[in-house]
């Protein structure tokens, strides 16, 4: 999906943790039935780690959650629970950002592509997901 790369910024719910990042306006959104996004409802779309920028304090307010091969590292919120971003094990060179935590008025399309997480091997090597992290 091609469009202007422009800067969003986003955070979690009770805005401790905020960051920036580089992307275009339209993204290719990932929605993965893997046991911590669909209990999470979490759809996410993924940029080179290198247009990622956690502003301000955040880091402190930040704790990270890891299961199975412990690849992912689910970052979320200490005060509000919010999983904003995560790092994934689909592109560990890359950021996964939440959609729906990008602040209003920068996104302007958003293509939402299946992820078959219970069934991961065998969609990560036919959906393309991780060219989603290269530059």
């Amino acid at each position: 999906m091609d469009s202007e790369m422009v800067v969003h910024e986003g955070g979690c719910h009770c805005k401790k943790v905020r960051w920036r990042v580089q992307a275009p306006t339209g993204v290719v959104a990932w929605s993965c039935n893997c046991s911590n996004c669909s209990m999470r409802g979490n759809t996410h779309f993924i940029v080179p780690a290198d247009r990622f920028e956690l502003l301000g304090d955040s880091e402190q307010f930040l704790t990270t959650y890891s299961f199975g091969t412990h690849t992912a590292k689910h970052k979320f919120c200490k005060v509000c629970g919010i999983t904003s971003f995560y790092y994934p094990r689909s592109n560990p060179d890359g950021i996964s950002i939440t959609f729906t935590c990008v602040d209003p008025g920068t996104l302007t399309h958003i293509e939402v592509k299946y992820y078959d997480g219970k069934n991961w091997e065998t969609s990560h090597n036919q959906t393309g997901i991780a060219s989603q992290s290269k530059g």
